[in-house]
């Protein structure tokens, strides 16, 4: 199942399959979100924003923004 990374819940995991702007894609690869690896979604704050995700073996926060940019493939 395609979803955005903005639509999955604490603890879904997916493989990240493309971005939907090519803009600001740079700096998320930069961050480590590559096509292929497998993206957990850990916690959404109180407020819905930012994100935790766990990575390539770290943690990072996102806006919300950003992760609607982020297409992903779900694995559960």
């Amino acid at each position: 199942m395609i979803r955005r990374l903005s639509e999955l819940k604490p603890g879904q995991t997916g493989i990240i399959k493309e971005f939907i702007n090519n803009a600001p894609h740079l700096e998320l690869m930069e961050m480590g979100c590559l096509p292929g690896e497998t993206i957990l979604l850990e916690q959404i704050a109180p407020l819905g924003d930012p994100i935790s995700v766990s990575i390539a073996g770290y943690h990072l926060s996102l806006r919300m923004k950003e992760a609607e940019l982020i297409i992903v493939e779900l694995n559960n």
